[in-house]
């Protein structure tokens, strides 16, 4: 996108606003957001879609779902939304100046990303995972300098947890992958036509990323999973 994201406020609040802003337009109190959820959600995240136009495509989504004459079933899904997004986004960044970064501030303390990275330092250690841990540590040595450059911080952090979704997926059966694979069609199979082969491609990394980590009992490492 043209337009950088807030590395500040905007970022590190993203799911949880597009969370409670997708249960607020949905309408139906409670909703918990599945696993492609949050593979959709991390994807436009990294993709640097702004926090704006993903608000924005989900009102446009159901203002269009509700005009319709006949529903023939509720909005399950952000999936639902992911075309109305990619278009919000490429409305902003058409409005926008290259390389604009607002300002903003962290929504959390250097003690909170403190306690963040150390406790992730812990699980890791606990669960084998030495050379992570050590990487950690040395990041929480040099905290100060981090939380300047939060940015830098969070590419650091990306490179860390794409490192060890490779050593977890090493340690998988073919059968464990064959079964991640047919829950993924499983959840995809409502929503595929109405995705491109690289909004396809990104959504199915993030989800069997995110769920070789839950079975593996790892902790996220992004700034994203800290607030």
């Amino acid at each position: 996108m043209a337009e950088q994201l807030d590395w500040t406020g905007n970022y590190f609040n993203y799911f949880t606003e597009t969370e409670e802003h997708f249960r607020k337009a949905r309408g139906t109190g409670l909703f918990l957001m599945s696993p492609l959820d949050w593979a959709l959600v991390e994807g436009w995240k990294n993709s640097g879609i702004p926090l704006e136009a993903v608000l924005r495509g989900i009102d446009e989504a159901f203002e269009k779902w509700r005009s319709k004459k006949t529903k023939t079933q509720m909005v399950n899904s952000l999936a639902y939304c992911s075309q109305a997004i990619l278009s919000e986004a490429e409305r902003l960044a058409n409005n926008t100046p290259q390389n604009v970064k607002r300002e903003g501030t962290a929504p959390f303390s250097m003690e909170g990303l403190a306690a963040y990275l150390n406790a992730n330092t812990a699980k890791l250690e606990a669960l084998g995972y030495a050379q992570a841990a050590d990487s950690l540590k040395e990041i929480v040595g040099e905290l100060e300098k981090h939380y300047d450059d939060l940015e830098a911080l969070e590419q650091r952090l990306t490179v860390m947890e794409e490192k060890l979704a490779a050593e977890v997926k090493a340690k998988q059966t073919e059968e464990e992958l064959l079964k991640a694979r047919q829950e993924l069609e499983s959840a995809l199979k409502p929503h595929r036509s109405k995705m491109t082969a690289a909004q396809l491609l990104v959504l199915e990394k993030n989800y069997m990323d995110r769920r070789l980590f839950d079975r593996a009992k790892l902790p996220r490492l992004s700034l994203f999973y800290l607030v």
